[in-house]
């Protein structure tokens, strides 16, 4: 037996800038697609360098999760895309204040180039089991 899939859309979060859906939920499983520091509002980077993206990503990914019937405390993986791995700390401190422990599992990468020039985007899966 397939499971359905039913896509994920908030106003709250940027719309998507190419096919595909902010997230996908299978079952219990949300996946949530790739979110970079755009503003929903503007579909424009925050400005303030590296600290106010990461920021703005993870409230984006926030505004997902609860279109999707969960929260952050759901998402049990993080996968972090850096354009430069020198942000680490920084982008670290910011998750530190979206997430309390038990922590996601997570993997971070540094990356050639991210879209539209961004210096971080995050992706994620939740489980709402």
């Amino acid at each position: 037996m397939s499971q359905t899939r039913q896509a994920i859309k908030t106003e709250q979060a940027p719309r998507a800038i190419g096919p595909y859906s902010q997230a996908i939920r299978v079952g219990e499983t949300v996946y949530l697609s790739g979110q970079i520091g755009f503003d929903p509002r503007t579909m424009e980077l925050a400005t303030g360098g590296v600290e106010a993206e990461a920021r703005r990503v993870f409230e984006n990914i926030k505004a997902v999760a609860t279109a999707a019937g969960g929260s952050l405390s759901h998402i049990c993986k993080v996968t972090i895309f850096l354009s430069d791995i020198n942000d680490f700390p920084k982008v670290n401190e910011i998750m530190a204040q979206y997430f309390s422990e038990p922590y996601p599992a997570r993997s971070t990468f540094a990356v050639a180039a991210l879209p539209r020039n961004a210096r971080v985007e995050v992706e994620c899966v939740l489980s709402l089991a």
